[in-house]
């Protein structure tokens, strides 16, 4: 059994440097584009799965066409609450916006929002749902999802949540306990 992480291919949010998890974006054009013309991944036999999130599903389209697919949302972004949709150049000189990076964001959540161990514990326990599943399985889903899985699963790499995340359209493939990308 292997199980595919993929992101969602780019938005407008991710164009502009915007922290977007909550917010139901589209793919930009550019997004749309570069899915269509990245070469096929072949998954095989394969039960499919979004976060729900318009972004997912187009992705999900554009790479296998039209395919039944199942929602999960706990595989959905982190919540960045009142930072949504807003850059660093817009927030730097907000004091609940530096009190949130002075502190850590992994434990500590923006206001309205979530933390990184709220959104990993949710995303934890949908894909330990799947994992007792044995059929080949593809997630579309978000960068911080799929870097808080692969720092889970791989804790002997030695890499941050950052460092695991793939860039839109990318991700993993996991099989047993080991993975290799998706470029």
């Amino acid at each position: 059994m292997t199980i595919f992480l993929i992101r969602h291919g780019r938005t407008l949010a991710n164009e502009q440097h915007l922290y977007c998890g909550s917010t139901d974006l589209p793919l930009s054009r550019a997004g749309r584009e570069a899915l269509a013309n990245r070469p096929p991944i072949d998954v095989g036999a394969a039960r499919f799965i979004t976060s729900g999130m318009r972004r997912c599903n187009e992705t999900l389209a554009l790479l296998f066409g039209s395919v039944p697919y199942e929602v999960v949302r706990d595989f959905r972004e982190i919540d960045f609450g009142a930072f949504e949709m807003k850059s660093y150049e817009m927030l730097k000189d907000e004091p609940a916006y530096q009190t949130w990076l002075s502190r850590d964001p992994e434990i500590n959540p923006p206001p309205g929002g979530e933390s990184g161990e709220q959104m990993t514990r949710r995303v934890l326990a949908a894909y330990m749902a799947l994992e007792s599943r044995k059929e080949n399985t593809v997630i579309v889903t978000h960068g911080g999802v799929i870097a808080a899985i692969m720092a889970s699963l791989f804790p002997e790499e030695g890499k941050n949540r950052y460092q695991w995340q793939p860039k839109p359209g990318e991700g993993y493939a996991i099989t047993g306990g080991t993975y290799s990308a998706i470029p």
